[in-house]
């Protein structure tokens, strides 16, 4: 079995996961996971799906199809079979404060410096309750590679924090959030 990943994206209008959907279960694929959401006006998604081999390129050429109608832009890609680091442990990061320029350069450049990977990252702006001023918040899993101090990873991200005027809460995440 072929592990792909697609990401789409296209204008939002209903059936646009059964166009989907239907070509992956005709060529024999599973739909593994998934996270999509319309954003802007588009509906945007990645996707795991497995495949027969033997079914890759027909499944390919399906989602060509959608691309030449213009329902869909489809990206595919085979993922790669090495595994994750096993030893490397997860941590999971939540972040919120008043809305501004550069909270996430801040964050991911202090991780990447230290060869933290993030495995997942989700962030949104909302309105404050009592001053309507835009918080942005954001949530991480993160994979701390083997033999990082993970107390100098938060004594980092903490002082990042202070001086961007944001709350942070870190925690541990299991595997099978991250997976």
């Amino acid at each position: 079995m072929a592990t792909l990943v697609l990401t789409v994206i296209g204008n939002d209008k209903s059936g646009l996961v059964d166009a989907l959907a239907e070509p992956i279960a005709t060529h024999g694929g599973s739909w593994d996971r998934s996270h999509m959401a319309r954003v802007a006006g588009q509906f945007a998604g990645l996707i795991v799906v497995s495949v027969p081999d033997d079914q890759v390129a027909g499944l390919t050429a399906r989602f060509d199809a959608l691309n030449a109608q213009g329902l869909l832009d489809v990206q595919v890609v085979i993922a790669s079979t090495t595994n994750e680091e096993d030893d490397s442990s997860l941590m999971s990061l939540q972040l919120i404060g008043q809305d501004r320029p550069g909270i996430i350069r801040e964050i991911s450049a202090a991780l990447a410096s230290r060869d933290v990977s993030i495995l997942e990252l989700e962030t949104a702006t909302t309105s404050a309750p009592m001053s309507a001023e835009p918080l942005f918040h954001a949530r991480a899993t993160l994979r701390i590679p083997p033999g990082l101090d993970e107390d100098g990873l938060r004594d980092a991200l903490e002082d990042i924090a202070n001086e961007m005027m944001v709350d942070l809460e870190f925690g541990e995440s299991s595997p099978t959030s991250a997976g």
